[in-house]
């Protein structure tokens, strides 16, 4: 507990650090365009919007789910086994779980408004379920700037690879290695693109609902 409390600290005077830079003029966009044109209902968010959305993140719906369904995943699994079983494993998962979230919002925070990058979702308005698939995919790994623009994602990425790997320190003996971290990395990627699929789909899945 020790070290994730020391681990938040350094991260908070990090963020500080950052966001007085932030306040300053953008910084050059990316040389190449990776996307198409942004969305009718694109705006660039504003400093105050960016905090808004930072601090909802870090305790909503979404994120408590994932810290639930990540424990109970690991702790059927046995990872890490120094926590053992029943109740206090599952508290000691689900803790673990919560803090690594805390730093990796934290993280993409931090590097997202230093860069001006925007990791919101924006339905496709395609059809076809693989093009629409294929965009949610494509889309957890770019982030829009303030020209609308799609660029690579360092805040999302960076901060999921940053996550994995500080949140090595509170581990036990037995994930501490750099494969336990790209693991971790690994699964936290492919729930976002999870998340991103279900967003893409869920307005149909709603009206389709409403219908019944």
């Amino acid at each position: 507990m020790t070290s994730r409390i020391t681990v938040f600290l350094m991260l908070g005077a990090a963020i500080s650090t950052t966001l007085t830079a932030a306040d300053g003029p953008p910084l050059p966009e990316p040389s190449s365009t990776i996307s198409s044109p942004p969305p009718a209902q694109f705006v660039p968010l504003t400093s105050s919007e960016r905090l808004s959305k930072y601090l909802a993140g870090l305790v909503d719906g979404e994120s408590l789910l994932r810290s639930a369904a990540s424990a109970g995943i690991r702790q059927a699994g046995g990872t890490p086994k120094e926590w053992g079983g029943g109740a206090e494993g599952y508290g000691e998962r689900v803790g673990n779980a919560f803090a690594q979230h805390v730093i990796h919002r934290t993280l993409q925070y931090g590097i997202s408004a230093a860069l001006h990058e925007d990791n919101r979702y924006f339905v496709s308005g395609q059809t076809g379920f693989f093009r629409r698939t294929k965009y949610a995919i494509k889309s957890t790994l770019l982030a829009r700037h303030d020209n609308g623009n799609q660029y690579f994602s360092f805040s999302r990425v960076g901060g999921a690879a940053g996550a994995a790997f500080i949140s090595r320190a509170w581990q036990p003996r037995s994930t501490t290695s750099a494969g336990d971290g790209a693991v971790s990395f690994g699964i936290t990627m492919a729930s976002d693109i999870g998340f991103n699929v279900f967003r893409e789909f869920w307005p149909d899945m709603k009206r389709h609902l409403h219908k019944e």
